[in-house]
């Protein structure tokens, strides 16, 4: 295989940063436990006081689609993708007080959206962050909370149980299909937000 051609997909992908500090971990809305047991690990090791979950269910199903992973760790009837966040965080031995709310979203740009509100309404200033997500869903994720915290600084921090990962996907059609389907997902979401931001820099700039 073209090693050069890979890296360059990988590395575009598969975002990953070491923890550091920060004011809050988010959760882009899932069904696998995994993404809430990595920030379970995080919050006790002591990275950040607070983690906000975000997901009401996939806009392309209209309800929550089950626990993806270990349903029989988590048992529950969840009527969301931030229900059954929560309920692994405090599994996780997790304080509920740490645990902030958002249960509204559909999509990954939403879960951006609406944790932003979350965050403003409390009065919380995010300086720094962590992201805990699908270490494929990693880039996407990233673009999509960086656009509504323009000034923090992010820090990706993927699961580590994943079938697809930087050093397999390529090896399996699946691993293709979801890596490459990710770079489809980024050139064709962000028309949209590409042309509302140069149509609001050129209301900014225009002479009153």
């Amino acid at each position: 295989m073209n090693q050069k051609f890979l890296e360059q997909l990988t590395e575009f992908i598969f975002v990953e940063d070491l923890p550091e500090k920060a004011d809050i971990i988010f959760i882009p809305g899932s069904g696998f436990p995994q993404l809430a047991e990595e920030a379970a690990g995080l919050y006790h090791r002591g990275y950040a006081p607070y983690i906000l979950p975000s997901g009401r269910y996939s806009i392309l199903t209209g309800h929550f689609g089950g626990v993806q992973e270990k349903a029989w760790m988590y048992p529950g009837d969840y009527e969301t993708e931030w229900e059954f966040l929560k309920e692994v965080l405090i599994k996780q031995q997790v304080p509920e007080k740490a645990v902030l709310k958002e249960d509204q979203a559909t999509y990954t740009y939403e879960n951006a959206i609406y944790s932003r509100k979350v965050t403003d309404s409390l009065g919380m200033e995010i300086h720094r962050a962590i992201l805990c997500c699908k270490p494929y869903h990693a880039r996407r994720s990233l673009l999509y909370y960086q656009l509504l915290f323009p000034d923090t600084r992010f820090l990706v921090c993927p699961v580590r149980e994943s079938d697809v990962t930087r050093e397999n996907w390529f090896l399996t059609e699946k691993g293709t299909k979801i890596v490459l389907g990710e770079i489809e997902r980024i050139g064709i979401q962000f028309h949209d937000i590409m042309r509302e931001m140069r149509e609001n820099d050129a209301a900014e700039n225009s002479p009153e």
